[in-house]
């Protein structure tokens, strides 16, 4: 009788390499060992995850062809079980996929900063706003259902998140590129925020989106409401929801820069220009006192920095003269040589630190926990679930 073992170390026998793999899967065996290895390709070159199992048998019995496909059977199902489905991100995901993918992004994209200038600093709050609440897969974009309240009621997003309808109309327009829907709506939300920083900043800020995101299946109201930083979050709140995200201060400093494009509703600073004495130019507060009353015009917008349609380090000098228009852009500088307030003062005085630091944390922050390999879906809508 044939008896089939398997190593008690068999996990030590699984060669991981990083790269995307297919579902393919190659079979290989000799007289004492099957070997099953699921492959890909990957920028790195062919990449391998091997699992060896060994036949043990009487020698003067021969192996039966019905006994050889039973063990092939029995290896496929154990790899499957034990190799995981994982993927790496890659910038180079699409370019086989469906090359026509990232073009079609941009030009949408454009498209539409040119009917609101606007749509590039909702898009890029979108993606922080979707990669902080349970990482990068697109769970900021899904409508409430039966099962589940979505995120855009929480707290932090209720009348501020927006572009909801630009996203509809880029992942429209890719899936007829790509004729058919293989492109994430996490995914399009992470080009479209490069894109929009790249048309605000020229292409010193372009950087490379790793890619290969999957869609969640589900969000969560209760976890937006707590791990998105508010307007009012002091400095210690930040570096610690930063920090709980694998961020640390440069990141948060760097990050909180995409506010130099982009508007505040009135409701968001009220309390820091008739409240606030220390931290604030009087002139700065004077100014926005006569546009946003104590009681009323709660919608009014008001520039994030002195020059909102370009993507440059005008919102680190403002707060060089505590003219920061959310309480929490202020708490990054308060001038008592803390770590924000170097890199506030690095980042005013350099473009090419400031462009350098955000590129690297943006592609830091777009790597939060992503849904790859069999995990999540590509949804078809954004809006919903497939």
């Amino acid at each position: 009788m044939y008896q089939i073992t398997l190593f008690n170390d068999i996990i030590s026998n699984i060669l991981e390499i990083r790269g995307t793999f297919s579902r393919c899967i190659r079979l290989e065996f000799g007289v004492r060992w099957f070997e099953l290895t699921r492959f890909g390709v990957s920028k790195r070159g062919i990449s391998t995850k091997s699992i060896k199992l060994r036949v043990s048998y009487k020698k003067h019995k021969k192996m039966s062809p019905h006994l050889q496909s039973f063990i092939v059977l029995v290896i496929t199902l154990v790899t499957l079980l034990v190799i995981p489905t994982n993927a790496q991100l890659s910038p180079h995901f699409y370019d086989k996929i469906c090359p026509q993918a990232l073009p079609a992004i941009k030009s949408t994209l454009l498209q539409a900063i040119k009917k609101e200038q606007r749509i590039g600093a909702s898009l890029l709050r979108l993606h922080f706003h979707d990669c902080f609440v349970n990482g990068c897969d697109g769970s900021v974009l899904l409508d409430d259902t039966s099962s589940f309240t979505g995120e855009k009621t929480a707290f932090p997003n209720i009348n501020s998140i927006r572009g909801f309808s630009v996203v509809d109309e880029i992942k429209a327009a890719v899936d007829k590129a790509c004729k058919r829907p293989v492109v994430s709506c996490a995914d399009i939300l992470a080009v479209a925020a490069r894109d929009s920083v790249a048309i605000f900043g020229g292409p010193q800020l372009w950087y490379p989106v790793l890619l290969g995101r999957r869609d969640s299946r589900t969000a969560s109201k209760a976890a937006a409401n707590s791990n998105l930083p508010s307007p009012a979050s002091n400095i210690s709140q930040l570096i610690s929801s930063f920090n709980s995200h694998g961020l640390n201060v440069r990141d948060l400093v760097a990050l909180s820069g995409g506010h130099t494009i982009g508007f505040a509703r009135c409701t968001t600073f009220r309390n820091r220009i008739y409240n606030e004495t220390k931290l604030i130019h009087p002139t700065f507060a004077a100014s926005l006192r006569n546009k946003c009353p104590k009681k009323g015009n709660d919608n009014v917008l008001e520039e994030l920095d002195a020059s909102p349609a370009r993507f440059d380090t005008t919102y680190f000098k403002d707060l060089l003269q505590k003219k920061g228009l959310l309480h929490s852009d202020q708490e990054l500088f308060k001038g008592k040589g803390s770590a924000s307030d170097k890199l506030v003062q690095l980042y005013g005085s350099s473009t090419l630190a400031f462009a350098r630091d955000f590129k690297a944390s943006m592609i830091k922050m777009g790597n939060l926990k992503p849904l790859t390999g069999r995990n999540g879906e590509i949804r078809r809508n954004c809006r919903r679930i497939n």
